[in-house]
């Protein structure tokens, strides 16, 4: 007879192992680096068996794709919230910006940079992943081009092209962060501005009106 006692294991659904497994690969991804995210470290993270890394990810590749959209999608989400995108949650499109360009100054991000850098450069190479690379980098584009087009619509911003200023804006926060493994501590000063100086140019703002007050 099965106990049912209070040590009984409860067998998780395959829906929630395979999620327990691309979140495990995500951390990986984004603390260690995507070339780390294999069926034997996941599995090591996990305490169960490489064989079932295998049996829910045959193809590794797909693992390591599927971790970077989990990664970047929650920093996304973290960072600009959708709600706040669309208007459903409150918060004005301004309040919105300053929050994003505080928290992309700071070292929390730092991790963020390096799994973009990481993913774009083995994304030449592994054809899942640059899918969901150039999928992901449309996707941030967009939420950015949603806030800033509510913003128009309050008058809160001057902008003729809300996709253009947003491709600008986040190829400059790219741009910055592509230092991040290398000249980063000469570079990163002269660099802490430059996103939001450019965002406040784009947008129709006075300098200084992205910043926290």
């Amino acid at each position: 007879m099965t106990s049912r006692g209070a040590g009984r294991q409860v067998r998780k659904s395959a829906a929630e192992r395979r999620r327990e497994i691309v979140a495990a690969a995500a951390r990986v991804g984004l603390e260690e680096g995507l070339e780390c995210v294999t069926r034997q470290r996941i599995a090591d993270c996990l305490g169960v068996q490489s064989g079932l890394i295998h049996h829910y990810f045959p193809v590794v590749e797909e693992l390591v794709a599927e971790a970077f959209t989990e990664a970047t999608t929650a920093e996304l989400d973290g960072l600009l919230p959708e709600e706040a995108a669309d208007g459903s949650e409150d918060g004005d499109p301004l309040g919105v910006l300053r929050r994003f360009f505080t928290l992309i100054s700071g070292a929390e991000f730092d991790n963020v940079s390096k799994l973009w850098l990481n993913a774009r450069h083995l994304s030449r190479y592994r054809p899942a992943l640059h899918g969901q690379v150039v999928s992901q980098e449309l996707r941030w584009c967009r939420r950015i081009e949603q806030i800033v087009a509510r913003g128009v619509e309050e008058r809160a911003f001057r902008c003729e092209d809300p996709w253009a200023a947003a491709v600008r804006i986040l190829a400059v926060v790219d741009g910055a962060g592509a230092y991040i493994n290398t000249s980063a501590d000469r570079r990163a000063a002269p660099l802490t501005d430059l996103a939001r100086t450019l965002a406040e140019a784009e947008l129709g703002l006075s300098a200084g009106d992205l910043q926290m007050p």
